[in-house]
């Protein structure tokens, strides 16, 4: 278990949402998983809901961060694009291997974390924008009088797609198949030299 207070709380709010759920979660379970009292829960978040949101927080910015590495590295584009998309949608994979209430924390349109949601999804569309435009303009790819961004919101739109099928028990390969073949006709689509 972590060292650090918070961390040990929020690695145990995720045990707990992912085993009871959001809604039938208490603080007194937070706590007992934690291995900590009630009060000395409450010094670190004020509540279920900040729990939560913590927690939300964490593990968006923590994809955000692979799917940035994964925008820098010096690598084909079809490449790029896969793993930036593939971030958003492992995410996806292991909340949904680690929960029945896993959508939650992924619903765009939950009271507690469609705001995450939706800068996490804004984060990786910006980042697929940069990486598409920088393509176009290196001219390893002819966006064919579409902008970069309509390029990134299909790509996302494919990847949700794919994350929508995610349903148990799953095979985790055929989304991640699917994925790399999406991404490689996508590039290859655009690629120049495809005319």
């Amino acid at each position: 278990m972590p060292d650090d207070p918070i961390d040990r709380i929020l690695a145990a709010a995720y045990t707990c949402f992912t085993r009871h759920g959001v809604r039938r979660t208490t603080m007194d379970d937070i706590a007992t998983a934690a291995g900590m009292s009630r009060p000395a829960v409450y010094q670190y978040v004020r509540n279920k809901d900040d729990a939560f949101r913590r927690l939300g927080t964490r593990l968006f910015d923590g994809a955000v961060a692979q799917a940035e590495a994964a925008a820098a590295r010096d690598a084909p584009l079809a490449e790029r694009v896969h793993d930036v998309l593939a971030t958003k949608l492992e995410l996806s994979l292991q909340l949904r291997h680690d929960s029945p209430h896993a959508a939650e924390l992924l619903d765009e349109s939950a009271r507690m974390s469609g705001d995450l949601v939706e800068g996490f999804t804004a984060a990786i569309r910006h980042l697929l924008t940069t990486v598409i435009t920088a393509a176009a303009r290196g001219r390893e790819i002819d966006l064919r009088g579409a902008g970069a961004d309509e390029i990134a919101d299909i790509a996302l739109a494919l990847n949700s797609g794919l994350e929508a099928e995610i349903i148990e028990p799953v095979d985790p390969e055929r989304p991640r198949r699917r994925l790399r073949l999406a991404t490689e006709l996508l590039v290859g689509g655009l690629s120049a030299g495809a005319r």
